[in-house]
């Protein structure tokens, strides 16, 4: 009896995400607050820190807005990633469900043959004509969900957490922006 009180306690507990840049709502707030420290370390040039958080903060809005709007005319609102899971605030910004092969970035690498099989089927039974992985990986997971679906033609797509971004990749102009507008356009594929 106590392991299942224990369990409904564990259950109870927020799920916790260390990918907090994957919500531009976060990044809204992370952005304020970095300008604030800036302008209270540099009082000298707190009106060009304000300018310039206005201006970000104006393209962080307008992206947040987009994606809303992809979302509320989406014909799914379910992503299926045959991969780790670091997009757990992006999900839970725009009301989508998800399906995972593992919770967050688990240190896992392969798949049980229960949850490739779980998985395959949500694919079948929701109709989703793509299955997520993260940049950088390698797509095995996602290839043996696809080829165990039903219909074994799923595109598989990569949607970026930045968790491999380097300064060589900024220096050749990628950007939060540029990342968050790429995602866009894959979950506008995955999602209609």
């Amino acid at each position: 009896m106590e392991a299942e009180e224990e369990e409904s306690e564990d259950e109870d507990e927020p799920e916790y995400d260390e990918h907090v840049w994957l919500s531009l709502k976060n990044a809204e707030t992370l952005c304020s607050a970095i300008t604030d420290a800036l302008k209270e370390i540099d009082p000298a040039n707190k009106d060009a820190y304000a300018a310039n958080a206005a201006s970000y903060l104006e393209k962080l809005a307008a992206l947040d807005g987009e994606y809303q709007t992809v979302v509320d005319n989406a014909a799914r609102k379910t992503v299926l990633f045959g991969d780790r899971f670091p997009f757990r605030y992006l999900v839970d910004d725009y009301g989508l469900s998800y399906y995972a092969a593992f919770a967050g970035c688990s240190a896992e690498t392969e798949a049980s043959f229960e949850t490739i099989s779980f998985l395959a089927g949500k694919v079948d039974e929701l109709g989703l004509p793509c299955v997520l992985t993260i940049e950088g990986a390698q797509h095995k997971i996602a290839e043996t969900i696809v080829q165990n679906s039903a219909a074994k033609n799923q595109f598989i797509l990569t949607l970026d957490s930045m968790q491999s971004t380097t300064s060589a990749d900024a220096a050749n102009g990628t950007t939060y922006l540029s990342v968050m507008e790429s995602n866009l356009d894959v979950l506008k594929q995955t999602l209609n």
